[in-house]
């Protein structure tokens, strides 16, 4: 029997959740998204709990779609509406915005598209220096979804957004720690580390007032980073549909660069 899709392990009262699929570069497959929809439930019912880090293990943190698994599934959508589909793929990962103990994303390797979506819905955030990072939506034919548009100006500033989401560019963890995406950028081998004495900070800390002062900034902010999600989910539905869409999966797989031709 292989592995679990997703691990969960508790210490000192700090939470970690370690996506379990290096050789598919922890993509957004099914077992992944259901496995971290039950840690994250697991965290949610834990009072003990003080901290959660979110990581992943091999080169990636979190490569994204499977775009590969989402043409051989073409099709199978039952009865939801196509922007509800959509919503439904993030849906586990935006479960962490539901979460009342600070969350620290370890993304110790490659966070892209919406696996970037995944770290940028956790509080703090720990990048490696040589990792790429970025929401490549456009270079897909895509929309975002994962809330990227909504949550990237409010951490980043607006200047540093337009950049990223209009052209699809990745940056490593160095540029990224530089231009406010993430907290730290450090060795991939120090990542986890770096993480765990974050949450261990917070651990020390008064648990009710951390809970409250969690809630406090994201209330100041009037964060609702899920009906931005589903704002996106409509439009990114829509980008599916096109030429473009189909294009740049193709390319993307047959590694070249793609043709767009704007239908």
């Amino acid at each position: 029997m292989s592995e679990p899709a997703v691990l969960y392990a508790v210490r000192e009262r700090v939470a970690e959740i370690t996506l379990n699929r290096p050789d598919n570069r922890n993509a957004m497959t099914p077992d992944v998204l259901a496995g971290l929809a039950d840690a994250v439930a697991r965290a949610r019912g834990d009072p003990e709990l003080r901290c959660l880090i979110v990581t992943g293990r091999g080169a990636s943190f979190c490569a994204g779609a499977d775009f590969k698994a989402r043409r051989d599934e073409a099709g199978d959508g039952g009865f939801r509406a196509p922007q509800e589909r959509s919503y439904d793929t993030y849906a586990p990962f935006l479960s962490l915005l539901d979460v009342e103990v600070p969350t620290v994303a370890a993304m110790q390797g490659h966070a892209i598209g919406g696996g970037l979506g995944l770290g940028i819905v956790c509080d703090l955030r720990v990048a490696a220096s040589g990792a790429k990072y970025g929401a490549n939506f456009v270079r897909l034919g895509l929309h975002p979804g994962m809330a990227t548009t909504y949550v990237l100006p409010r951490l980043m500033g607006v200047p540093n957004a337009v950049e990223l989401l209009l052209t699809g560019r990745l940056v490593n963890g160095d540029e990224a720690a530089r231009r406010g995406l993430v907290h730290y950028a450090v060795p991939a081998e120090q990542v986890l580390e770096k993480a765990r004495e974050l949450a261990a900070e917070v651990a020390t800390a008064a648990p009710l007032a951390v809970r409250w002062t969690k809630r406090s900034l994201y209330a100041g902010l009037s964060w609702d980073p899920k009906t931005a999600a589903r704002h996106e989910a409509h439009a990114q539905s829509r980008s599916f549909e096109t030429e473009d869409f189909r294009e740049g999966v193709a390319a993307l797989l047959e590694k070249r660069a793609p043709r767009f031709r704007g239908r």
